[in-house]
């Protein structure tokens, strides 16, 4: 028995939980929130992770992805070079970096490990700085002919669900009460998705101060239990 779309098997491994990227170890600063009681309960957290989708790095990392799977079809090496330099740059605090280039290296290493991908290959030969995480696995989806739509979908499903998972673990929230927040957002990540995949890259941009803020501050927090 042979899988009759190894696209969709390939999404399913590498945006999986279990992928080994660390994903469960990055809160995207929402500990900080938690803590200053920003966000306290499923309703304002599902308005965050909204938020986090319609005005900061959902949107930002969406249109990043678009334009790095479409230089990797194109064989347009000098645009992904300035597209990896452009996410790396774009992150607005320390952890914000570490948790993008930690887990987009960590997809690379991975990925290289197990299947063929010349495009990520022949970066990491003639590039020595991290990759940003939806950059890498934009790479990995052109390389494998996977459809833009569908590749970009499913990372930004990753996105929100480990800042759904976050946000359970920390505030603390019943499995339900995640499950209705995943079903609350669905529209979201699919205007999102279609938003970003038509966007020009000077179209990238940010309104999220206070999660910004709170990644910054998440740095100096007494406890921690997420590197985020």
């Amino acid at each position: 028995m042979s899988i009759e779309n190894p696209a969709l098997y390939r999404l399913m491994v590498w945006l999986s939980p279990s992928f080994p990227v660390g994903a469960f170890s990055y809160s995207h600063g929402l500990e900080y929130l938690i803590e200053s009681r920003a966000v306290t309960d499923e309703a304002s957290l599902c308005a965050w992770i909204k938020d986090v989708l319609r005005h900061g790095s959902g949107l930002s990392d969406g249109i990043l992805f678009a334009h790095a799977w479409r230089a990797t079809r194109e064989r347009d090496g000098a645009a992904l070079r300035d597209i990896v330099a452009l996410a790396a740059a774009l992150a607005p605090s320390a952890e914000r970096h570490l948790e993008t280039t930690a887990q987009g290296t960590a997809f690379c290493n991975m990925v290289r490990q197990a299947w063929l991908v010349p495009t990520l290959d022949a970066l990491g030969d003639a590039w020595d700085q991290p990759v940003a995480y939806p950059v890498a696995v934009a790479i990995a989806a052109g390389d494998h002919g996977i459809p833009l739509g569908p590749a970009l979908l499913a990372y930004l499903h990753a996105l929100s669900a480990n800042l759904v998972s976050a946000g359970v673990r920390l505030i603390p929230l019943g499995q339900s009460a995640g499950q209705r927040i995943t079903a609350a957002i669905e529209a979201t990540l699919a205007e999102i998705a279609e938003e970003a995949e038509g966007a020009r890259l000077d179209e990238i941009g940010s309104a999220l101060l206070l999660t910004d803020i709170a990644s910054m501050r998440h740095e100096t927090q007494y406890t921690r239990l997420f590197r985020s």
